[in-house]
């Protein structure tokens, strides 16, 4: 199987630094699977090409595996030496590793560039004919030549073959690139040849950052990823819902500068956290989870307060845990404060079986940002799956809002809300709940409050019954 990259970018043959491998160097990986090697047929000034040569064993493919089954010559002939696969994915994803990253030692500006690009797949599967393959890929802004590859011109009546040898022009970043290959060359051949768990959802999700929570085919995507496997596709598919199409690194952004922004001159950020953090130590807790945690403030706080045993941090968004990893300083803490932290990426609307045995639970101004619809689903996860021994819960008065100056009227405190709610539908939601899955409900004001609107925040303070 061959796969090919050229650029015209003057000098074309930066791509050498980019792909971290020498053009006037040879160079051979070997793989469980066989081997691959990485050479360049072309390399000037004008005009530079890497090749990535994958030769697949089909020997070693079978060696020590069953021949039983329904089809058992499907070990011996199928078409995994030669054609693009997810051998192929696994193929890049250890051969260009740090292109892949998006890092580049020697030129960081250059990684960042969007330049010129061609691939050539000489033989790819696309199970859904051309139009799928153009339906995965032009959305990210390719242009796409595809010829059909026939099976036998001797035998017609064999039909149409599944092959085309494809061109992908863009003008993108390099690591862009490769990550769309990565994830979309198995989704196209719909097969992956080995086994999927929860842990591809991740894989997914963070070759998938920054462009396939906007992708009009995110959902097929997920599903063929995921090797058709409902669970772990309804598990990506509610995180995907979830991200509402924005990217988490926007997400965290915009947040600040809509909301934190918006309510600085009261700094209602910092008591909200300080309200949380006060009902938490009079209840004596010791394992607490923030879910929706975001870049993890709260989780700070949390860390500081040493009658706390255990601490997880629950967001859909991988990279919004990246950011609370380094805020966090993870690495540098002690062995004995790492083993106190937990991060997790998990959907609210999915059950989690590593989401259990805690004595409260945080959601800090999360449940605006969920579809109403979606909210019924989120109640279960918390209150009947999780079902910590007290719950926290905030979130904006929509009353308080005609106090922000800067907020035009009618206009939600951030872009991503899907409601927000006056004092008495929050009551009404939250006696509801509590009713429905036994527990009690108290409630509080956080930041100042307006005798005519109320406060800005407002909280509930689940107590489960005993």
């Amino acid at each position: 199987m061959l796969l090919t990259i050229s650029t015209t970018r003057i000098p074309a043959t930066d791509l050498g630094y980019l792909l971290h491998k020498h053009p006037d160097r040879h160079q051979c990986f070997p793989m469980t699977f066989g081997q691959a090697s990485v050479f360049y047929p072309e390399s000037s000034a004008e005009r530079c090409t890497a090749a990535l040569l994958l030769d697949v064993d089909p020997v070693g493919l079978v060696r020590g595996k069953s021949k039983s089954g329904d089809r058992p010559l499907e070990q011996y002939v199928n078409d995994r030496p030669y054609v693009a696969s997810s051998f192929l994915s696994v193929a890049l994803a250890k051969v260009f590793s740090t292109a892949l990253s998006g890092r580049c030692k020697d030129r960081p500006e250059l990684a960042e560039t969007p330049i010129p690009l061609t691939v050539n797949l000489s033989v790819l599967p696309c199970r859904g004919g051309e139009k799928f393959l153009r339906e995965i890929f032009e959305p990210l802004g390719y242009q796409v030549a595809a010829k059909p590859l026939i099976l036998d011109a001797q035998f017609p009546e064999w039909g149409a073959s599944p092959y085309f040898a494809v061109e992908l022009q863009n003008t993108i970043r390099l690591a862009d690139l490769l990550s769309h290959l990565y994830v979309l060359i198995p989704v196209l051949d719909d097969e992956k040849h080995y086994w999927v768990g929860d842990d591809e959802i991740e894989k997914l999700f963070r070759h998938g950052e920054g462009w396939l929570n906007a992708h009009p085919a995110r959902e097929q995507i997920a599903d063929r990823y995921l090797k058709r496997q409902r669970r772990l596709t309804r598990i990506a598919v509610a995180q995907l819902a979830e991200s509402d199409n924005i990217d988490p690194d926007s997400v965290e952004v915009s947040h600040q500068q809509e909301e934190e922004v918006l309510e600085q001159r009261i700094s209602l950020n910092q008591q909200r956290l300080e309200a949380v953090m006060d009902v938490l130590k009079a209840s004596n807790v010791k394992r607490v989870v923030d879910l929706g945690c975001g870049e993890g403030k709260l989780l700070q706080l949390l860390l500081k307060e040493k009658a706390i045993e255990q601490i997880t941090g629950v967001d859909v968004s991988h990279r919004a845990l990246e950011i609370a990893a380094e805020r966090l300083q993870i690495e540098r803490l002690s062995p004995a404060q790492q083993s106190r932290i937990l991060l997790i990426q998990s959907s609210l609307i999915y059950r989690d079986s590593r989401l259990t045995d805690f004595d409260a639970a945080a959601v800090i101004e999360v449940i605006e940002h969920l579809d109403l619809d979606r909210l019924a689903a989120f109640e279960r996860v918390l209150f009947e799956f999780i079902r910590p021994k007290s719950a926290i819960v905030t979130t904006p008065n929509i009353e308080y809002n005609v106090r922000f100056e800067n907020l035009p009227a009618g206009k939600f405190r951030h872009r991503d809300h899907r409601f927000e709610w006056t004092r008495a539908e929050f009551q009404t939601w939250a006696n509801g709940v509590a009713e429905r899955f036994g527990f009690g409900v108290e409630f509080r004001c956080v930041g100042t409050e307006d005798l005519e609107v109320g406060s800005p925040t407002q909280m509930a303070i689940f107590t489960i019954r005993k």
